[in-house]
C-alpha cells in the first residue's frame, strides 16, 4: 500500500500521513466548492448554456484537473473552473463583445492548447520570471476587487444609476436583503475560521432565502426541486466550437487575454501556495513546476470540451495545505468529492445568485492578501500597481487592468529612467498591448 501510495502520489512513510491528507483533501473541497453554486449562476446569463449541464461541466472539470494533479504532478493542489476568468468568459466576451458562447469556448480550447505548448517549452517559466513581482500582486488584488463587484452587482446591492454610474441598491428586501444577511453569515463563518465557511454561508444564505420574497415576483427567492439526482447531461455545450473565426483579430485577442489571465493566476496560486507549505527552495522556486503547469493545461483543454470556462489551480487549495496536505492524495481526496457532488446537483442548482454573491465578496477579500507585498512608497512600482488594481473594477475588465497595467509600468520607468528594471520581455509585452489598442 505504501509503495502504490509513494507511486501514485508522492506520498512518503513516515514523513506523510494518510488521515492527515484524507482531511486536508476534504478541507479543500470545503473551501472551493462554492464554485459548483457560482458558475452555473454566472453562466445562466447565456442562452443555451443551461445551469444543469454546466454544473456537471464544472464538477467533471474540476474532477479530471484535480486528477491529473494528483497523479502527474503529485502535489496537493485543486482545479476547477476558475473566478474571474468565468466573468471574463460571459461578461466581457459574450455579453459586451457581443460575441457567442461558443466563440469563448473555442478561446479557451485554443488557450489550452497553446498553454501545453508553452510549457512544453519551458516558456511558461520565462515568461514568469520576466514579470515584476509588484505586478503580479497586483493583478491577483485587482481580480478580487472585479470579482467582488461582480457578486454586489448581480444582487442588487450595487445598481446602475443613470447619473452615477453606479450607486447603492435597494438593500431592504428581495435579493440585496438576502445577500446583506448572507455576506454577515459567510464573514462571521470566514472570521471564525469555521472549516468551509463560504460553503456553509452559501447553504445558510440558501435556506434563509426561502423566507424571503422577490418583489418582482412575489415568491420565494430560494426554490427547491429535490436533493439527489443523476446530473444533467453536457451534450447541449459539450465540444460545441466555432471554429470560423479562429483566424480573426477578435478570437487572437480573445485568446491572448484568456492565456494572459490564466497564466499568471496559476503561477500566482502555485508559488503563493508552495511558499506557505515551505515546498521551495532556499531561491524560492516551486520544485516540478512544470508538472502543475501541464496539469492546468491539460485541465483547460478538458474543461472547453465539457463546455465551461478555463480550469484553473484555486488558491482555496491553500486551506489543505494548511491542514497539512501535501502529496498527491490531499488532490485526489478533493477530485473524489467533486465526483460524489455530481449526484446532488438539484442542491447546488437551487441555490440562488443572491447566495452566491457572499462567496464572490469573500473570495475577493482573500485574494486581496498580495496588495500588502506592494512597496507604496516607490511610486515607480505603486502607480502601475494601483492602475492594474483601479481598472478592472471601473472599466469592467480584468483584461484592460492587467495591459494597462503592464503598459504603465514600461513607460512609467522608461520616462523617469530606470531602464535597468525593465526587462526585455517587458519591453515586448507591453509594444504588444499598445498594438493590441491602436489595431484591435
Amino acid at each position: 500500500m505504501a509503495s502504490f501510495l509513494e507511486k501514485a502520489f508522492g506520498f512518503k512513510s513516515g514523513v506523510n500521513s494518510v488521515r492527515t491528507e484524507v482531511l486536508a483533501g476534504i478541507t479543500t473541497f470545503l473551501t472551493m466548492a462554492y464554485i459548483l453554486a457560482v458558475n452555473p449562476n454566472i453562466f445562466s446569463a447565456l442562452e443555451g448554456m443551461p445551469r444543469g449541464s454546466v454544473f456537471t461541466a464544472t464538477a467533471l472539470a474540476a474532477l479530471i484537473g484535480t486528477l491529473v494533479m494528483a497523479f502527474l504532478a503529485k502535489k496537493p493542489f485543486a482545479l476547477a473552473p476558475g473566478m474571474g476568468l468565468n466573468a471574463f468568459f460571459v461578461f466581457t466576451v459574450c455579453l459586451t463583445m457581443g460575441k457567442t458562447w461558443q466563440f469563448a469556448l473555442t478561446a479557451v480550447f485554443l488557450e489550452g492548447i497553446i498553454f501545453i505548448i508553452l510549457t512544453l517549452t519551458k516558456v511558461r517559466s520565462w515568461i514568469l520570471n520576466a514579470i515584476p513581482l509588484t505586478l503580479k500582486h497586483a493583478i491577483g488584488a485587482g481580480i478580487g476587487l472585479f470579482i467582488a463587484f461582480i457578486g454586489l452587482q448581480n444582487a442588487g446591492i450595487i445598481a446602475n444609476n443613470d447619473a452615477t454610474l453606479v450607486a447603492l441598491g435597494e438593500i431592504t428586501k428581495g435579493t440585496a436583503l438576502l445577500a446583506v444577511i448572507g455576506i454577515a453569515i459567510t464573514g462571521a463563518l470566514v472570521i471564525l475560521k469555521v472549516k468551509g465557511g463560504i460553503l456553509l454561508g452559501i447553504l445558510a444564505t440558501t435556506v434563509l432565502g426561502l423566507f424571503i420574497k422577490d418583489p418582482a415576483t412575489g415568491e420565494a427567492i430560494t426554490k427547491f426541486s429535490g436533493l439527489v439526482s443523476t446530473p444533467d447531461s453536457v451534450s447541449p455545450i459539450f465540444c460545441k466550437f466555432e471554429w470560423g473565426q479562429i483566424l480573426t483579430w477578435d478570437m487572437l485577442a480573445v485568446v491572448f487575454t484568456f492565456l494572459f489571465i490564466d497564466m499568471f493566476d496559476t503561477m500566482g496560486t502555485v508559488i503563493g501556495v508552495s511558499q506557505k507549505a515551505g515546498m521551495v527552495d532556499e531561491k524560492g522556486n516551486v520544485d516540478g513546476i512544470d508538472k502543475m503547469f501541464m496539469a492546468d493545461s491539460i485541465a483547460t483543454v478538458c474543461g472547453a470540451c465539457l463546455g465551461t470556462s478555463t480550469t484553473t489551480t484555486y488558491v482555496e487549495s491553500a486551506s489543505g495545505v494548511g491542514a497539512g496536505g501535501r502529496t498527491g492524495l490531499t488532490a485526489f481526496t478533493t477530485a473524489a468529492l467533486f465526483a460524489l457532488a455530481l449526484l446532488f446537483s438539484p442542491l447546488f442548482l437551487a441555490i440562488p445568485g443572491a447566495a452566491t454573491a457572499p462567496a464572490l465578496v469573500i473570495v475577493g477579500v482573500m485574494m486581496m492578501g498580495p496588495i500588502v507585498k506592494i512597496d507604496w512608497d516607490d511610486f515607480s512600482e505603486s502607480i502601475p500597481a494601483f492602475i492594474t488594481v483601479l481598472l478592472m473594477p471601473v472599466a469592467y475588465s480584468i483584461s484592460d487592468g492587467i495591459l494597462i497595467g503592464v503598459i504603465s509600468y514600461v513607460l512609467l520607468n522608461a520616462c523617469a529612467g530606470k531602464f535597468k528594471k525593465i526587462s526585455p520581455t517587458m519591453w515586448v509585452l507591453a509594444a504588444l498591448f499598445i498594438c493590441k489598442y491602436i489595431f484591435i
